[in-house]
């Protein structure tokens, strides 16, 4: 039986000896591509090229493209584990023409591959075509049809629906119909007894697309219309999983070898057998598909954050560790174990994660074990709630908490509370779980209309490494609104604006034409077209029609080039002083400071930072000259010294910047000084930690550097005039901090003795009432520790009290609750509860245990209301 890499490879040899290019896998998160948060196809890494904003290195190219479907309408995560064919991340094997081939060579070509090459039983097989629309008034593809009728009995033929024959990228852009091939992977008994012909298309595990070819030949336009494109191409996508599941002749993904080292690993883990308890299986096979999808993304360069694709990777980690400690009672970081077996399997495709493996599996152990400790909060938070109820049934605003706050899954809050014999109301978690959805969609939806052509002929043309001003005309535009606002994009024929990329920010500045400016207040990418974001004005419209000037803001280029230059003289210094490992994961360069991400794996000491800087500063007064090559091989420049970053794109042909061979090359597209002198002056002002394993250092340059160093020398005078000037400060300060040591202790020690007198005379106001006895009282204390020492000492020399202490400080009215705990377990008081009631005299709020609770309110004159509220309870 051949590997899956036997397999992966035979598919990229057959394309490869059909006149195609073979490419690398694109990163899974796209650079310049808002449309998407996550690579989720095969085509998202060309579509560039199908929407006519760049052109293809060859008409026919092949690849396995990593995608990930976890977010928007490709979410799969949910079936993940439970079903045998979803998955987080999967390969999508491609093969494309841009403009060359059609159907005719396309769907041949599949087939045979699938029969003749991988030997895929032909009785197995049906293909299905597009069947018409007659809202879009398109006819069936008999094309499709008469080529496959050459191939396969025209009984395994079948006209499909819009929804399932015609593919689409989005609402608007290419598009066209498709021809998909699927597999009856069921027992011959099965298939003796019922067709599978009528289980295609109708979600039977075991009756499988496995490939789906695009014949891409119409645009979508915003107005929902289709358009011819200038040219026909093909795009086709098979799942890697699906396919290798065929070839093997299992039942399900995750009984092929590319599954099994993962899951025959997490059953030496996890001490638990695979294959005995559905429960069991299902929480393996989540693990065995998400350490795939956090691996991946983390060597390709995104962290688990709390934010954009960081927080999707973090709740994918999140969840796979919640079946690892709920259903396979692992109680340590166990998902950091299986990276090497990962990196194994994929090294020779995605060599990515084999070279980072000790850095990714540090950032998942921590990120591990951090959840871990979550985790456990949250269980007491579930602790909490069940000792709070009033039924059998947990709120739903309680079961999105746990979900929201703590990570917990319904499922996972749903286990917890049958085994404590309580219910969960599932329709109350759905509704608070739709609110925020609706939240979020409705802060991020925006409307763009389709774009106004000006000129079609003519390309964009980035001029702006060589002009800061230039004459042009606008070739395209079109306008965007959202709830807040409305502003025109605009694509021009020669641009000296720097789009935002490669952590740079985009430039801003004005058009000049004729009659008036137009403001330019960004300048950002978009599938590889550089667009610039233009305030509205009056007449528009007929204003873009006309020549103009286009001009950047000068002075804020200027800047951002000094923190960028900066930037790479900073990533050669760290290499220098802390070692080669350390690589860049992040950055932004703007106009008034520069941020640096990089891996690393402790805190800078003072002496690093300081030879770090120390270093900078010496290549800047060096003053070397800027050597731009602005295209050249990137073997050449690799060969140079030239890093290619984790999760970055790049062609054969690379711009590289070099400021001294010995010292700093780098791939790199942004504008750069011409010199180092031009900096000036660089100082690092923080170094802190971002995510596990990445460090972050800010820094500013030039007269923002020195304006920092002239304040700090500012306040260093200020503070020698204010010990009046002494011959050794640091002396001084020493004395000043021992001297304050001593008084405070003097302070605390008036204090304990005032709160005695205090406590004493509390002690003869004790009033009894129903057996209980009573403190009930306003005093005059410094600080709300006191008021919770003083409440925890009358507690210890009176039985059965109820206090309730009041004072103002700082302005706030603050009480203090205290309950005998004897009191708490007979009588079922709760003090956390009670607070919150007397809270509302003194418009505060509060919180505490059931023994003991405190509130603060800024209300002081119903301090007390609050008291007389207080004696009324009991």
């Amino acid at each position: 039986m051949m590997s899956p890499k036997a397999i992966r490879q035979q598919y990229l040899d057959f394309f490869a000896s059909k006149g195609h290019l073979i490419v690398p896998s694109a990163p899974l998160v796209p650079k310049n591509d808002p449309t998407l948060m996550f690579i989720n196809s095969g085509m998202a890494q060309f579509k560039d090229f199908f929407l006519g904003n760049g052109a293809p290195t060859a008409s026919r190219i092949a690849d396995t493209q990593k995608c990930l479907r976890v977010s928007g309408k490709h979410n799969d995560l949910e079936e993940v584990g439970i079903d045998t064919y979803h998955h987080t991340l999967f390969e999508m094997l491609g093969n494309w023409s841009f403009g060359d081939y059609f159907k005719a060579e396309a769907i041949p070509w599949a087939w045979e591959l699938l029969t003749d090459v991988f030997k895929l039983s032909k009785d197995r097989l049906y293909v299905t075509v597009f069947g018409g629309d007659e809202k879009d008034q398109l006819p069936k593809d008999d094309d499709a049809f008469n080529i496959w009728a050459n191939l396969i009995d025209r009984d395994r033929i079948l006209y499909g629906s819009k929804k399932d024959n015609f593919w689409e990228m989005g609402d608007t852009g290419p598009c066209g119909p498709c021809s998909e091939i699927h597999v009856d992977l069921r027992p011959d008994s099965e298939r003796m007894a019922l067709d599978g012909k009528g289980l295609v298309n109708n979600d039977h595990p075991q009756v499988i697309e496995i490939w789906n070819i695009v014949f891409m030949e119409f645009e979508r336009r915003a107005n929902g219309s289709l358009v011819k494109l200038p040219a026909k191409h093909v795009d086709t996508g098979m799942g890697f999983e699906r396919l290798v599941r065929a070839i093997e002749g299992k039942s399900s993904n995750y009984d092929t070898e590319i599954f099994g080292p993962l899951i025959r690993q997490m059953s030496q883990i996890s001490g638990v057998p695979y294959g005995k308890a559905e429960h069991s299986d299902i929480a393996m096979r989540v693990v065995a598909d998400h350490i795939r999808a956090i691996a991946f993304t983390i060597a390709d360069g995104q962290m688990p954050s709390n934010a954009k694709q960081g927080y999707v990777i973090r709740r994918i980690l999140r969840r796979a560790v919640r079946y690892g400690y709920s259903v396979l009672g692992l109680r340590k970081p166990f998902l950091c174990e299986l990276v090497p077996t990962l990196a194994e399997q994929f090294n020779d495709v995605f060599p990515e994660l084999d070279r980072q493996q000790h850095f990714v599996s540090k950032v998942i152990m921590e990120e591990e074990a951090a959840f871990l400790r979550t985790l456990e909060n949250g269980l007491k938070r579930f602790d909490t709630l069940k000792s709070n109820l009033k039924s059998k049934v947990i709120d739903g605003k309680d079961v999105f908490e746990l979900y929201d706050t703590f990570g917990f899954p319904l499922d996972l809050t749903a286990l917890i509370a049958r085994e404590n014999n309580l219910e969960i109301d599932e329709e109350g978690f759905k509704t608070e779980m739709s609110i925020q959805k609706n939240r979020s969609r409705a802060a991020s939806e925006s409307e763009k209309s389709d774009w106004v052509w000006i000129d079609e002929e003519e390309e964009s043309q980035f001029v702006g490494y060589d002009l800061t001003e230039c004459h042009t005309q606008v070739l395209r535009y079109r306008k965007v609104s959202d709830k807040k606002s409305s502003f025109y994009q605009l694509v021009l024929s020669q641009s000296p604006f720097y789009a935002e990329s490669g952590g740079q920010v985009g430039d801003t500045g004005v058009l000049e034409f004729a009659s008036q400016k137009l403001e330019i207040f960004d300048t950002k990418k978009e599938n590889n077209l550089s667009i610039l974001y233009a305030k509205p004005t009056q007449a528009f419209k007929e204003l873009v029609k006309t020549p103009a000037k286009a001009k950047i803001d000068v002075e804020k280029r200027r800047l951002t080039e000094n923190n960028h230059s900066g930037t790479h003289l900073l990533h050669a210094a760290l290499r220098r002083v802390l070692g080669t490992h350390v690589e860049q994961k992040g950055s932004l360069v703007n106009p008034n400071l520069l941020r640096f991400d990089f891996s690393h794996f402790a805190k800078m000491t003072d002496e690093e930072i300081e030879n770090v800087e120390s270093l900078v500063n010496e290549k800047i007064r060096e003053n070397i000259v800027l050597q731009e090559l602005r295209s050249i091989p990137i073997e050449e420049a690799k060969a140079m010294g030239a890093m290619a970053l984790f999760g970055e794109k790049y062609g054969d042909m690379v711009r590289t910047i070099v400021f001294d061979r010995n010292f700093s090359v780098e791939l790199c597209g942004g504008t750069h000084v011409p010199a180092t002198g031009k900096i000036g002056f660089f100082k690092i002002i923080s170094e802190s930690s971002v995510a596990a394993g990445v460090r972050r250092i800010e820094a500013i340059t030039a007269q923002k550097a020195e304006d920092f160093v002239k304040e700090q020398l500012e306040l260093l005078a200020k503070a020698k005039e204010a010990l009046k000037q002494p011959k050794d400060l640091l002396k001084a300060i020493s004395d000043l901090q021992e001297e304050k040591s001593a008084l405070q202790k003097e302070v605390d020690r008036l204090q304990a003795k005032e709160l005695l007198v205090i406590k004493a005379e509390l002690l003869t106001k004790v009033e009894v009432k129903n057996g209980l006895n009573f403190i009930i009282q306003k005093v005059e204390v410094p600080n709300i520790d006191a008021l919770k020492t003083l409440s925890f000492q009358l507690r210890q020399q009176t039985d059965n009290l109820v206090s309730v202490l009041a004072s103002e400080i700082d302005g706030k009215v603050h009480l203090a609750l205290m309950i005998a705990d004897k009191l708490v377990e007979e009588r079922s008081l709760d003090a956390s509860k009670i607070i919150k009631d007397l809270a509302k005299e003194i418009q505060g709020g509060g919180g505490g245990q059931k023994f003991f609770a405190t509130a603060a309110g800024k209300h002081t004159q119903g301090l007390e209301k609050a008291l007389q509220e207080a004696k009324a309870i009991w």
